[in-house]
């Protein structure tokens, strides 16, 4: 199935006539299922942003133990544990764990703000495994999780069905939906947590009805169930920034049918329809935003999953990579492969930056002299390569973990040879750099 924020209906082939026709909670339901509802948002939302599914499933999702509190790792939400650090800050790859340790077990927050309780916030991770969760599954009650992998493919079990996502592709594992990652080997990858909403797509304005992420681009699971009953399934739910576990006697993945639009779902960055200047100037990286939560201040967003793909680039009179910046956002960046255009060296696939609120930041010395010099003719950039900006409105803090992980020291001596051409006497001092 395709498309984004629709009304959705599936059903596994094996149970035909599973979804109720005419009404949602019938009395009896076909094939003895139990009808249950998952709600994203108030019931009282308005219709355009009411977010809510109906599940049929073999057993209700009440049916478990007690949950107990349980090592959350390095999952933290304590942004107050390292001094504050105005830096710019660039990690090299984070390492593939030494042990065996699933999805859940290596979890760890690289930075973020904000409080789920109080439903305002963000936090971002990454993700390093190398086993699969085997007859255990995670939901998060803190918010959705934006996930993408960059080494390793996640073979993703949820309850409307299978997802098989592949680096260069991103899913959404939406708030309070029970999940199951299957890997092979070395697995890596970057996770954007909203605490406040939901991811939506930007609005186009001038651009028009078409451009950027097309809605039917994204595509959500087909029905699947298994009814399989095990000695001990474990449920893992994240809440208020901890783990906690409950066990069951089955599956949770029994959903035979399922109508609505509060879906899990994924999307091919490939097909990401690029807009850019044909005249002069480089715009902003907004223009670049494939999904993004707002806050509730108009124009401002919680959060923006921004990327750089492969384009054309043909502006006139132009310095055509990103421009030196100050900015009242806070900017990560990651890279999934190849090399980023403005520091070719030093940004690593499986690495991180993170540029502050007001924190200057730029090409480097290498960009900025090619760039300067370079004969501006049509070309095709970033080929080979894509990388990512999960770019906020708040002011982010990093972990202890992130703050003595891969850190680069040198980071900050990229900038550092760039010189003084300024001549006071001479107008066109710039043109013979």
């Amino acid at each position: 199935m395709s498309g984004f924020n629709n009304e959705f209906t599936s059903e596994d082939p094996r149970c035909p006539g599973a979804l109720p026709e005419g009404q949602n909670n019938p009395q009896k339901c076909e094939y003895g299922l139990y009808a249950e509802q998952l709600s994203g948002t108030a019931f009282t939302a308005m219709r355009h942003e009411n977010r809510r599914t109906w599940l049929y499933r073999i057993r209700p999702s009440v049916i478990h133990t007690p949950f107990q509190k349980v090592d959350k790792g390095l999952l933290t939400h304590d942004w107050d544990a390292v001094e504050p650090n105005p830096n710019q800050l660039r990690w090299h790859p984070f390492d593939f764990p030494e042990k065996k340790q699933d999805f859940v077990q290596g979890l760890a927050t690289v930075c973020g703000a904000g409080d789920p309780k109080s439903r305002n916030g963000i936090a971002i991770y990454v993700y390093l495994c190398n086993k699969p969760m085997e007859d255990k599954c995670l939901y998060n009650s803190d918010g959705d999780f934006l996930i993408v992998p960059q080494e390793g493919t996640l073979n993703i079990t949820t309850e409307m069905g299978r997802m098989m996502v592949e680096p260069n592709e991103i899913c959404v594992i939406q708030r309070g939906m029970r999940f199951s990652v299957d890997v092979k080997g070395n697995t890596r990858g970057y996770i954007l947590e909203v605490f406040s909403d939901h991811f939506q797509l930007p609005t186009l304005g001038p651009i028009g009805a078409n451009g950027l992420a097309n809605p039917r681009d994204f595509l959500t699971p087909v029905a699947w169930y298994e009814d399989r009953e095990v000695n001990e399934y474990t449920l893992v739910n994240k809440y208020h920034g901890h783990l906690f576990a409950a066990t069951q006697g089955h599956s949770p993945f029994d959903v035979a049918a399922w109508h609505g639009n509060y879906v899990p779902y994924k999307y091919n960055l490939s097909n990401f329809m690029a807009v850019n200047s044909v005249t002069f100037d480089h715009a902003d990286p907004s223009i670049f935003t494939v999904l993004t939560c707002p806050s509730l201040k108009p124009g401002v967003a919680i959060a923006d999953f921004v990327i750089f793909p492969p384009r054309w680039s043909v502006q006139e009179k132009t310095f055509r990579p990103p421009y030196y910046h100050r900015n009242c956002m806070s900017e990560f960046m990651g890279l999934i492969y190849g090399k980023y255009e403005a520091k070719e060296e030093g940004f690593r696939p499986g690495g991180a930056s993170l540029h502050s609120i007001m924190t200057p930041h730029g090409p480097d010395l290498e960009c900025f002299e090619k760039a300067s010099n370079a004969s501006l003719k049509a070309e095709k950039i970033a080929e080979g390569t894509m990388s990512f900006m999960f770019e906020s409105s708040l002011s982010m803090a990093v972990t202890p973990w992130a703050n003595n992980t891969k850190v680069d020291p040198n980071y900050f001596k990229c900038w550092q040879p760039l010189r003084k051409y300024f001549n006071s006497n001479n107008k066109d001092a710039a043109k013979k750099k």
